[in-house]
């Protein structure tokens, strides 16, 4: 929905006598004045549209072998109903300028980069998804600057955008976000490239300076086939170069994949030179949709770990299958989804807490976009 100038007035005395108790929705407050603040800057006639959407999510998941199993981001919980987050974007454009606002609440908002208290102590409550402003140089070249979701992989942190619930072992261990200023320039509506500087990943500020370079060409082929050629880079980051493909071959059949390779930076302790390991994959992701109302899909994954300690201190690989239905057609989603993985080595456990090479899980969870 899109709305006119914010009543600054109006909207921080409801917020404060509300939640006024809410250590988060202070932080929202203060962004809401920001925003205001913005739009008064620019005068009355000149103020931009303010858009806001978002999503809220919620599930309930349980682990054949009755505990937390699967190590890959979000969903976390076993045999428990468990809220997801609630996400809040706010953006807006005037002119050649634009802006993104992402604020996201509950623990899989805290899956990017929680923020912490003055003791140090992770509030995961509370979350910036995305930050950061835009200006059109030209109708062919952009530039964009601030704290920005990742340009890295497949799947992303908010579950509207993505088909499964349950998160690839490639998500998990690549970037969540990138800040810093990126140049896009458009050759055509074929092809595109982007290429900026960034600070390490998924940190707010880096105080010993922007290091890391990062990389994407685009190029669509033909109609309803995109795909992205992606490097990033960096002294500490490491270097992670990623693939990331989707091919609409009819109206209800969909193919996606997502392949990447991973190298971390060598080391050296107690003057020893230490491999700092790496980490290669692929995800292959086949959605059909029945009907308006219902779709089947499946991602079949392979990774493999080796010396980062992902899975095991040695060399090890993981084979994960994920099938999940989504059922509906409005703004809920409900997910009904089951997931098994094998690996080479005993990196989950059975019922009795033995080590074992397979683990299997079922959840459902609904998902509200808005």
């Amino acid at each position: 929905m899109l709305l006119g100038p914010l009543c600054l007035n109006h909207t921080s005395i409801i917020i404060s006598e509300n939640l006024k108790d809410s250590k988060s929705m202070k932080r929202l407050l203060l962004l809401v004045v920001a925003i205001s603040l913005f739009q008064i800057s620019y005068g009355q006639d000149e103020a931009p549209s303010v858009s806001i959407s978002g999503s809220v999510d919620t599930y309930y998941k349980f682990d054949f072998a009755d505990r937390a199993n699967i190590g890959t981001s979000f969903g976390e919980d076993h045999n428990s109903l468990s809220i997801g987050m609630a996400n809040m974007i706010f953006s807006g454009e005037t002119g050649k300028a634009s802006f993104v606002a992402d604020l996201s609440f509950g623990p899989r908002s805290a899956g990017s980069l929680p923020p912490y208290s003055a003791e140090g102590v992770s509030d995961p409550s509370f979350n910036i998804q995305n930050l950061y402003v835009s200006y059109a140089i030209t109708d062919k070249l952009s530039v964009t600057g601030g704290y920005m979701g990742t340009f890295v992989g497949y799947e992303v942190i908010s579950p509207v955008a993505n088909f499964n619930y349950s998160t690839s072992y490639l998500f998990t261990n690549g970037p969540f976000q990138n800040a810093g200023i990126k140049l896009n320039y458009a050759f055509s509506d074929r092809v595109a490239l982007m290429v900026g500087v960034f600070n390490d990943w998924n940190i707010y500020s880096d105080f010993d300076g922007m290091k890391d370079f990062g990389a994407q060409l685009y190029v669509s082929p033909v109609d309803g086939w995109d795909a992205y050629f992606n490097l990033i880079t960096g002294p500490e980051s490491g270097v992670e170069f990623d693939i990331t493909t989707t091919y609409q071959i009819t109206d209800a059949f969909m193919l996606g994949l997502n392949a990447a390779s991973y190298s971390a930076p060598d080391f050296t302790t107690d003057g020893i030179d230490v491999d700092g390991g790496s980490f290669t994959g692929a995800a292959l992701y086949a959605n059909y949709a029945f009907s308006d109302a219902f779709a089947l899909g499946i991602r079949g994954e392979t990774f493999t770990d080796d010396g980062l300690g992902i899975l095991v201190d040695e060399k090890s690989n993981v084979t994960a299958f994920t099938v999940s239905a989504n059922i509906g057609s409005g703004p809920l989603k409900l997910i009904p989804e089951f997931r098994i993985d094998s690996a080479e080595e005993e990196v989950f456990f059975d019922g009795d807490g033995a080590a074992t090479k397979s683990a299997a899980q079922f959840l459902v969870a609904a998902v509200f976009g808005f």
